[in-house]
């Protein structure tokens, strides 16, 4: 009898066990980072943020050149509406051009992030103004300018009537680009990197049919990534970008 006692708590003492180790082991691979994406979200460069003057104010972070290369453009991101500045920190891309040699900064559009929502952000005219005002108080001139989803409402209308302002254009499958006809993109000579995921089947195939009227466009796939293809494939994308930076004169 104790025999078969000894027996029960040992066979209850090893499921406990058991248990334990089922609950606890995954969760340590939960907490694991994603080997593949670690080295680009390491920002080693100091990030810094700030807020542009003017109305309205805009956030901004920045990270200055570790050693500015001749001829390097500004690099300006904007983001997508389910994202802030903070993603392309938290991404690591900010840290990545600045030890390349560009200065790099991302802003909260109206409205998102720390940024305060504005009235002139409600008409394409006033988006394209409020571009202009930014490169203005962020002293930058002929800026590479990265435009994901949501903000195509405002680097499009920018584009198109200040192209010659912007040392390069990289869309990501913005939205908007139905709003513009041939005509008007093949006027338009700013280098341009047309990237998207190649699992991104909604807004990259529309964007692509109305970029490609850009004469001096190339075109980025990224394999695997859907819509927010810089987060799906990071190391993929930071590739793609740099490459275009570095041909450009």
């Amino acid at each position: 009898m104790l025999l078969a006692r000894s027996r029960l708590w040992l066979l209850l003492l090893g499921a406990l066990l058991a248990l334990l180790l089922y609950l606890l082991l995954p969760a340590a691979r939960r907490s694991r980072p994603d080997e593949g994406k670690r080295a680009w979200r390491a920002a080693n460069g100091t990030v810094r943020t700030g807020m542009a003057a003017g109305e309205p104010p805009v956030f901004y972070r920045e990270a200055p050149a570790a050693a500015a290369g001749p001829g390097r453009p500004d690099v300006l991101f904007l983001h997508g509406q389910a994202f802030t500045s903070k993603t392309w920190e938290a991404l690591g891309t900010l840290a990545l051009l600045a030890g390349e040699g560009y200065r790099a900064v991302a802003i909260d559009l109206p409205g998102f992030g720390d940024s305060p929502p504005a009235e002139m952000a409600l008409t394409a005219q006033g988006r394209r103004a409020f571009l202009d005002r930014v490169l203005q108080e962020l002293g930058m001139q002929r800026p590479v300018l990265i435009s994901p989803s949501m903000s195509g409402r405002f680097s499009l209308p920018f584009l198109l009537a200040h192209g010659d302002r912007l040392a390069g254009f990289v869309p990501i499958a913005p939205v908007g680009t139905k709003d513009f006809t041939a005509e008007q993109y093949r006027a338009v000579q700013t280098p341009t990197l047309i990237l998207y995921g190649d699992r991104d089947t909604g807004l990259a195939p529309q964007a692509l049919q109305n970029l490609q009227h850009l004469p001096k466009h190339r075109v980025a796939v990224l394999s695997g990534a859907g819509h927010a293809c810089y987060l799906d494939k990071p190391e993929e994308f930071h590739r793609a970008l740099l490459g275009f930076l570095r041909q450009l004169k």
